[in-house]
């Protein structure tokens, strides 16, 4: 491990330091290659999948894990949208002359060794490498087993062409010890590692913020609230919440609990009941909802559930406070909306609402970073410091002072 973490350390200083042109041309050869080796791609995930229908995993893991034609040639486009983005490293975000005739610059810089820990999609691993490889960082990837195979052949293939455009393999690499003991290794390589991504399930996240002595930047659960507000439209109301559970239901950014204000819960309960249905729908609701809908009890315990599954709470509360209280008390910080057409209640809420993103008529299941423009994304994260949200190049940059003196002492 030790080994390794030193050629990894030394590449940093190499990626560092190439410019921006040279990686814009290497990361549309990864792209190439990606696309070139789509059947290999294919033909390792398979592997993945029998392994993970054999090991019974739920159907919304199962489409998280799988890679087809039009997800590989989607990794190849986020790897060219990358390419494009704006040069992160070398900014000068502030400059200034101080009384003493110091010229002070503060320059966005790599952050250097990034160390992401993540769960189930293969495509993570291209992607995390094609924006740390923008943002001049060395890449550490540790996937789920249940992804080994697709990883691998991902792995493989990005370093093949750092290896043709004459650089070390190690800028991106899976971890050699990819077993507990191994991440556990890891997270404690401080005088080589500079940054651990998690991102993943809870117990994950727990064990890698309990026990790290790298700075840590959390990608926690999704516990996603959509609030139904009284001068809702609910044409709206009715389409962004079908959307937020059921267009994908295993992501982080998918509508965990919907709250209904109680002066609609009569009219829009049972439209949504139906719809809810129509899309088989697992509905639990409090004490209030099932005296409008007959559906299962939710306790305490649900609404603490990030369910990755078509799974739905359902709330009745008490206007846009009773929303912004339930949240306050549930919510993990990831992603809230609200469907109003009332500007006061609207702003209430998304000024109160700590979360990382907070919406207006609008599906949560848009908190991506490819949405945003960034190409792709290392995580959501739900830290408040350094980074917050879909986390791309920039947030993958920290910085240093430049200072240009001319003989000044103090």
């Amino acid at each position: 491990m030790e080994d390794f973490l030193q050629k990894a350390k030394s590449s940093s200083q190499i990626i560092a330091s190439l410019d921006g042109a040279s990686k814009n041309r290497i990361l549309n050869a990864m792209a190439d290659a990606l696309e070139a080796n789509s059947s290999y791609i294919i033909e390792e995930n398979q592997k993945d999948m029998q392994e993970g229908k054999a090991n019974n995993l739920s159907s919304s893991l199962l489409d998280r894990l799988l890679l087809d034609e039009k997800r590989v040639v989607a990794m190849a486009t986020s790897l060219r949208e990358i390419s494009v983005l704006k040069e992160p490293v070398g900014r000068i975000l502030e400059g200034w002359v101080n009384d003493n005739g110091l010229k002070i610059q503060k320059i966005s810089v790599p952050i250097g060794v990034v160390g992401v820990i993540y769960e189930s999609r293969p495509n993570v691993t291209s992607d995390v490498a094609g924006l740390c490889f923008k943002s001049g960082n060395v890449a550490i990837l540790k996937g789920g087993k249940e992804a080994e195979f697709s990883n691998r052949a991902i792995a493989k293939i990005l370093q093949e062409v750092l290896e043709k455009n004459a650089l070390p393999i190690e800028i991106i690499s899976l971890l050699p010890d990819s077993s507990r003991e191994g991440v556990a290794k890891l997270i404690k390589q401080d005088k080589y590692v500079d940054l651990i991504v998690p991102r993943g399930g809870e117990a994950l996240i727990r064990y890698i913020s309990s026990n790290s002595s790298v700075p840590v930047v959390k990608h926690d659960k999704g516990l996603c609230h959509t609030y139904i507000d009284k001068k809702a439209d609910f044409k709206k109301a009715m389409e962004i919440a079908i959307n937020a559970k059921c267009q994908r239901t295993g992501v982080c950014n998918a509508m965990e609990t919907l709250l209904v204000d109680r002066v609609i819960a009569n009219e829009i309960l049972p439209r949504l009941y139906n719809a809810f249905i129509e899309e088989g729908t697992e509905l639990k609701g409090c004490e209030l909802t099932r005296e409008y809908i007959e559906i299962d009890e939710a306790n305490d315990e649900d609404f603490n559930t990030e369910y990755l599954a078509n799974t739905l709470n359902i709330k009745v509360v008490e206007g846009v406070d009773g929303a912004i209280e339930h949240i306050v008390k549930y919510g993990s910080g990831h992603s809230e909306a609200i469907i109003t057409e009332d500007y006061n209640t609207a702003e209430r809420f998304l000024e109160l609402i700590d979360a990382s993103c907070v919406y207006l008529n609008a599906s949560t299941r848009f908190t991506d970073g490819g949405v945003f423009g960034f190409g792709a994304e290392v995580g959501i994260s739900t830290n408040k410091l350094h980074a917050r949200g879909p986390m791309g190049i920039n947030e993958l940059t920290t910085y240093k002072f430049k200072i240009y003196g001319n003989g000044q002492i103090r």
